[in-house]
């Protein structure tokens, strides 16, 4: 019923194909309209509408190196820097 379609991107230019599983997909959802970015500019898109990343250094309960971690530390917990976390949950 559906066939592969090639379409251009509305961002860059580049040409991408518009898959027949994904027009199903599409049709199934009841979305109207065929994609006009492509995979590479839609994720562009949706990543640039993210707040970046905040990182924190600490100091690892452990071993005593500094370790990067993705949330604010609190004094209430111990933190431990990637290795030393990974030996804690092989045990």
């Amino acid at each position: 019923m559906y066939e592969d379609k090639t379409l251009v991107c509305k961002e860059c230019g580049a040409e991408f194909v518009f898959t027949a599983g994904e027009q199903e997909f599409y049709a199934a959802r009841g979305f109207q309209n065929e994609p006009q970015r492509c995979k590479a500019c839609r994720d562009a898109r949706k990543n640039a509408a993210k707040a970046p990343r905040v990182m924190y250094t600490t100091v690892c309960a452990q071993c005593g190196k500094e370790a990067v971690i993705p949330f604010q530390p609190t004094t209430d917990r111990p933190v431990y820097c990637s290795e030393c976390y990974a030996a804690q949950k092989q045990k």
